[in-house]
């Protein structure tokens, strides 16, 4: 019990980071299919909420604190960019794929997205994605990483 715990919680925390760790943790430590996607999904989710509602401290309190960021650089103009091409239905789309869900939700909430769209944009990416992702991984994880995976 608590072993399959811990390795939910591990995948879990790792997917928060970047997004394809939920599939291929949860391939490696051996959890079932469906956990996988709910514990990605989940995962995400946390991150969206919490940046959703507090990114805007966050971004402003600690990151300029300890980061002396500059307003124009390369980076962001690759980030305004994404914004402005596909907005936030684009930026959803492309956070588990290019993105974090750290990233891409702070893009999302800089450029001022509604919460309530944001939260069902990244909700819809983050389940279609998770899906996708882990069944790729747990039907082709062998040929694809035959070192890596079970």
């Amino acid at each position: 019990m608590w072993d399959v715990l811990w390795r939910v919680v591990t995948v879990y925390f790792s997917a928060m980071l970047k997004f394809i760790f939920g599939p291929l943790g949860g391939y490696a430590a051996g959890l079932n299919i469906i956990v996988t996607i709910l514990t990605t999904v989940m995962s995400m989710m946390t991150v969206v909420l919490v940046f959703t509602f507090f990114g805007d401290f966050i971004r402003q309190r600690l990151l300029r604190r300890f980061f002396n960021a500059k307003r124009f650089t390369e980076r962001n103009r690759k980030y305004v960019g994404i914004w402005r091409r596909y907005g936030l239905v684009g930026v959803a789309a492309l956070t588990p794929l290019l993105l974090t869900p750290i990233g891409g939700t702070l893009l999302a909430v800089s450029f001022g997205s509604p919460r309530n769209k944001l939260i069902f944009y990244m909700f819809v990416s983050a389940s279609v994605w998770s899906v996708i992702f882990t069944i790729v991984v747990y039907f082709f994880g062998n040929e694809v990483f035959p070192d890596f995976m079970r």
